[in-house]
């Protein structure tokens, strides 16, 4: 054994449950399997559609304490007259394309006086929301890498010229900046334009008529949010990450179904992330494309039993048994790693080490909430293996959940106070509720009951972003909550969409909008899969 293999040797060892187990020979150790999922997951690779975009405005930003990050944009002109303005060292425009965009942006640019003798140095910053292109972006001080930012700084020798970025952004905004150039010279900007692209056709369910026009609103900007994060894969965010994660995918799959309908980009999604499994099996949390296809260096305990729920999802809307069959081996491996971490109590233990995510929510205590993912994926494991015909894994799994149910219930049920608690301090948290009430460990009228209490609750740890709001809303739907439901997505998401997005985005929390989980909004992600969903809910998600 090598320096290299002790040293991953020894990082699995710290990680894995304390249990042995016999790695499935169709998992790592069988390359060949990998490699055949690989080839399936890259023949299904979509051409993407690709649509001309031209700004509507130019607009000016304005500092306002009552707009979401403190800024608004102000509508000075039509676009149409961008080439009438001359533009000399320190003068920028901004463009307004009145719509969010995920793809290439280019210009021409052109100069009048008595000659350039130096270059034109030119920045260009491209954002989301106003903040990204009114604020300085040197003073960020977020703990992402400055590089996520959208801002490209370049040197002009010769004019006229026609600048084509070659990288793909996401945008709203285009600000464009003389940095530098000579006295005796100035620009002009023309023919500014973007090439929008997809791999989202066209919306197959319509809302049916009638529906509120708040709810339509939130619809739409739900599937604007869907169509710009649906590239070669179902992607996080397309400005920063850009990555395909399995908790942000199964929710952008459910969204897909019932609207684009691709079904290629699920299955393909599922292969990638069968074909990289860790050398124990356990998916990783995401995969990247470029410059190759590769796993992730994370790894998130409940995402790898969410995939679990993605391949039965997949199969249902699909009537694709065959891939669920074929991908049984990694369901079934998930599966075996979770259960490892079963305690003596019959409770799900996470090594400290181990990424448990939840939500994004500081002081959040994930036990109660892991502990009920862990059962959701037994439950979604036990209906595959019953529609597959693998009889024992019906059996096994059948137990298991008669035994994390139980479990669950003697250890988070609280009759004083008739809500689920976690961890040693007995924290009452709406994840751990939602969780609960999925798993099917409180029954619809307890779970009714607590979801309700947990609302009321001032000192309850409530969600951190759209990700566990869906999951509430959705546990809220199971207990037969539709009106409240109802009501907490017009609140949540409709107030995103009165704070101004045009797509939704990846944190929100209406008491604090400066609220990063990298200590900037500046880097937050605008455009955000997982916050797609009330496209879903309003559908088969039975909230309408």
């Amino acid at each position: 054994m090598n320096r290299r293999q002790f040293l991953q040797a020894a990082a699995l060892a710290a990680l894995a449950p304390s249990f042995t187990w016999a790695v499935e020979p169709s998992l790592a150790s069988d390359p060949a399997t990998l490699q055949r999922w690989l080839k399936i997951a890259e023949k299904l690779k979509p051409t993407l559609h690709q649509t001309a975009k031209t700004p509507r405005t130019i607009v000016q930003p304005a500092a306002d304490a009552t707009r979401f990050l403190r800024w608004r944009m102000d509508s000075v002109a039509p676009a149409a007259g961008l080439n009438q303005r001359l533009l000399h060292e320190g003068d920028f425009v901004i463009l307004d394309f009145g719509e969010h965009l995920t793809g290439h942006f280019s210009f021409t640019i052109t100069g009048e006086g008595r000659g350039i003798d130096s270059p034109v140095r030119i920045k260009i910053v491209l954002g989301e929301v106003p903040a990204e292109v009114a604020e300085p972006l040197e003073k960020y001080q977020g703990s992402l890498s400055r590089s996520w930012l959208q801002e490209e700084v370049m040197n002009i020798d010769v004019l006229p010229a026609t600048i084509d970025l070659p990288r793909r952004y996401a945008f709203r905004y285009v600000k464009l900046q003389v940095v530098g150039i000579s006295p005796h010279f100035a620009v002009r900007f023309d023919k500014a334009r973007a090439v929008a692209l997809t791999s989202a056709g066209r919306n197959h369910q319509p809302l049916p008529p009638g529906t509120p026009e708040p709810l339509r609103q939130i619809d739409d900007i739900s599937l604007n949010t869907l169509r710009d994060c649906m590239q070669t894969v179902f992607e996080d965010g397309p400005k920063r990450d850009q990555r395909l994660w399995i908790g942000d995918a199964r929710l952008q799959a459910l969204a897909n179904y019932d609207t684009f309908q691709n079904y290629d980009l699920v299955k393909r999604c599922l292969y990638l992330f069968a074909a990289f499994p860790r050398e124990d099996g356990l998916l990783p949390a995401c995969m990247f494309e470029h410059p190759r296809a590769m796993r992730g260096h994370e790894y998130i305990i409940d995402y790898a039993a969410l995939y679990v729920a993605m391949v039965l999802d997949y199969a249902r809307a699909t009537n694709d048994w065959a891939t669920a069959k074929d991908l049984w081996p990694v369901v079934r491996r998930q599966l075996e790693i979770l259960s490892g971490y079963i305690g003596p109590d019959g409770i799900f233990s996470a090594h400290p080490n181990i990424w448990v995510f939840i939500d994004w929510k500081e002081g959040l205590d994930r036990t109660a909430a892991m502990h009920g993912i862990y059962v959701f994926a037994l439950r979604q494991a036990e209906e595959l293996a019953r529609a597959l015909k693998d009889h024992a894994k019906v059996s096994e799994y059948g137990d298991r959940l008669e035994q994390s149910t139980a479990a669950a219930r003697k250890a988070f049920w609280d009759a004083e106070k008739q809500v689920f608690v976690s961890g040693p301090n007995r924290q009452v948290s709406w994840a751990s509720q939602a969780w609960m009430v999925l798993a099917g460990i409180a029954t619809p009228a307890e779970g009714a009951a607590t979801l309700e209490a947990v609302m009321k609750q001032p000192d309850a740890v409530r969600p951190g972003g759209p990700y566990l709001y869906h999951y509430f809303v959705e546990a809220m739907i199971r207990c037969g909550l539709k009106a409240g439901a109802l009501e907490l997505v017009q609140t949540y998401w409709g107030g995103m969409v009165r704070d101004g997005a045009d797509t939704f985005w990846e944190v929100y929390d209406p008491a604090n909008p400066m609220l990063s989980p990298y200590r900037d909004p500046l880097i937050n992600s605008y455009c955000h899969a997982w916050s797609c969903t009330p496209a879903y809910l309003f559908r088969s998600g039975g909230l309408l």
